[in-house]
């Protein structure tokens, strides 16, 4: 589905009926359905009334939607449709618009619909689906969308049109890896390093590559992605390039001359990554990569040279969402910061390790154990660990923040913690798409995939897609088999 949903070569318009789940994921999905008609059915409306006291993000978006369609009850009648373009909304994406220039309605459905047997029950996913199905019935193009798989799967038995919400989806099978390699000779690897560059220009007939029918296509370089240059002659023969910025050359990459709060790349993907994390002028980072591949450890150690070495920045920020896997363990005891421990301890176990005098034989060793090191960073404030509930509504300036787990953000989720990020501060995103916790986003659909591929392409953005896991061999096997 395109960034806007079109009417096709169809005359008549669609009837897009959205379930409460597409507008908690996103909650200026009412607008994107170009000159359509978008129904909203009225156990939907309750349901955002349940949901809108809760002080999360589900909370959130619930409130948005309600002042959403407040505002649009002051043009008119919501159960006769509302022309949105009409209404005063703001910074609505207004380019969703149809080709007429015009945009759709907006109705609310108060009717109670005749249900079959297999509705019987008085579920609001039942009388959500009844809405589509009369609407159906009566000869309109009604098409359901829904984010839960199940309400699609009733739906679709009944033979409605049935759609996941598919405006804010990106190609995971295709997703931008942020380096690419080539075949090259080997004085051209030799130049890089001699000259210190090497123009896009001669660069340009090695990204020439084959699909897999045959064909022929070029690849182009992105500001800041990474080009890895094999000799062919040679297999020992390698280099590896970046593209500084919206430049027209690529540098060398070599990698930082001593370890990084103890810890050296042990690969070349972490190379790419701490070259991405070292650079000032990169303001935001994307790291992408399974399970022990270090995205995490070298964002922190990272983080941690920049501000406790270089003091390039005020503070280190580690936010996580607070999402469990598997079943949760209830309410926690204790005051905030103890609750927080149980959440954050995946970021507490690589904080140990950088702080250990093991892991960092280049800090002298003291009578604090790691632990009380941790505590009089975080006493001193320049050493944050939040989750993501309290990053709204902040300013966020001059600070190094790290955000792991980002694969269980939605897209507006991602785009509230950007819009989070004041003067002089740089973001980095981690996460692992294989390991979805959110029941209603996929590898396709969560907030690290959609912030990759529309981040792509800026001069101040960067990403790397790590491979190979670091953990252990254990973890490197289970990682692969399992």
């Amino acid at each position: 589905m395109p960034d806007a949903i079109s009417n096709g070569d169809h005359n008549q318009p669609k009837h897009f009926v959205l379930d409460t789940n597409v507008l908690l994921h996103n909650p200026d999905a009412l607008f994107v359905f170009e000159d359509n008609d978008v129904i909203i059915p009225f156990p939907v409306i309750e349901e955002l009334d349940n949901m809108k006291r809760r002080d999360d993000d589900i909370g959130r978006s619930a409130r948005q939607v309600i002042r959403h369609l407040d505002r649009l009850r002051l043009v008119g009648s919501l159960t006769e449709g509302v022309r949105w373009s009409d209404a005063p909304m703001g910074a609505v994406p207004r380019r969703t618009v149809g080709a007429n220039g015009r945009s759709g309605t907006i109705r609310i459905d108060v009717t109670r619909h005749d249900r079959p047997d297999i509705l019987r029950d008085d579920q609001p996913d039942n009388e959500i689906i009844a809405v589509a199905l009369d609407l159906m019935r009566d000869g309109h193009r009604a098409v359901f969308v829904s984010k839960d798989i199940s309400a699609r799967i009733k739906s679709d038995t009944l033979g409605i049109v049935t759609e996941d919400f598919e405006n804010q989806k990106v190609d995971a099978d295709r997703l931008y890896t942020g380096w690419v390699e080539v075949r090259a000779d080997g004085a051209t690897i030799d130049d890089l390093y001699e000259d210190k560059m090497l123009s896009l220009e001669r660069l340009e007939p090695l990204l020439a590559a084959t699909a897999p029918d045959g064909s022929t296509y070029q690849r182009t370089l992105s500001p800041n992605q990474f080009v890895v240059l094999h000799d062919e002659a040679d297999e020992s023969h390698t280099g590896l390039a970046r593209r500084p910025g919206d430049t027209g050359h690529v540098v060398p990459v070599t990698g930082p001359r001593k370890p990084v709060s103890g810890i050296i790349a042990r690969n070349l993907q972490q190379t790419m990554a701490l070259d991405l994390l070292l650079d000032d002028q990169i303001r935001f980072i994307t790291l992408l990569g399974s399970a022990g591949t270090g995205k995490t450890l070298v964002a922190l150690a990272a983080g941690m040279a920049k501000v406790f070495s270089e003091q390039r920045y005020e503070k280190l920020l580690c936010a996580r969402p607070i999402m469990p896997m598997g079943r949760d363990i209830g309410y926690l005891p204790g005051d905030k910061d103890e609750k927080l421990t149980a959440w954050m301890q995946p970021i507490f176990d690589n904080l140990t390790y950088l702080l250990s005098t093991r892991g960092a034989p280049n800090q002298q060793a003291d009578s604090h154990s790691t632990e009380q090191r941790i505590d009089k960073l975080i006493a001193d404030g320049t050493l944050v660990l939040e989750p993501l509930t309290y990053i709204r509504g902040r300013s966020i300036p001059h600070q190094f923040m790290v955000v792991d787990e980002a694969q269980n953000l939605t897209p507006h989720e991602v785009k509230t913690i950007a819009s989070r990020v004041g003067e002089g501060t740089k973001l980095i995103l981690t996460g692992d798409i294989g390991q979805i916790d959110n029941p209603y986003l996929d590898q396709s659909s969560n907030g690290l995939s959609y912030a990759v591929e529309k981040m792509r392409g800026l001069a101040i953005v960067g990403h790397v897609t790590l491979q190979r896991s670091e953990r252990s061999e254990l973890a490197s096997l289970a990682a692969e088999r399992l």
